[in-house]
């Protein structure tokens, strides 16, 4: 799991970097630009997917108070 979070990263990472040099040149690569978005987008994509929104259910405290 965390090789797989670290992979996100780096995809992170290397896509906006990628994305970052394409636009800073005079004449801008485009296709640079658009491999360095997506790469970019499928690091996030991955992490998101990696990501919970819910604890996980032994987190939950149930009070079992009878009123």
């Amino acid at each position: 799991m965390k090789y797989k979070n670290l992979i996100s990263y780096l995809l992170i990472v290397i896509g906006g970097s990628i994305a970052i040099y394409a636009n800073a040149n005079e004449k801008q690569s485009v296709f640079l630009l658009i491999i360095g978005i997506i790469a970019l987008m499928y690091g996030l994509f991955r992490l998101n997917s990696s990501l919970t929104s819910k604890p996980p259910k032994d987190d939950y405290k149930i009070n079992d108070r009878e009123e």
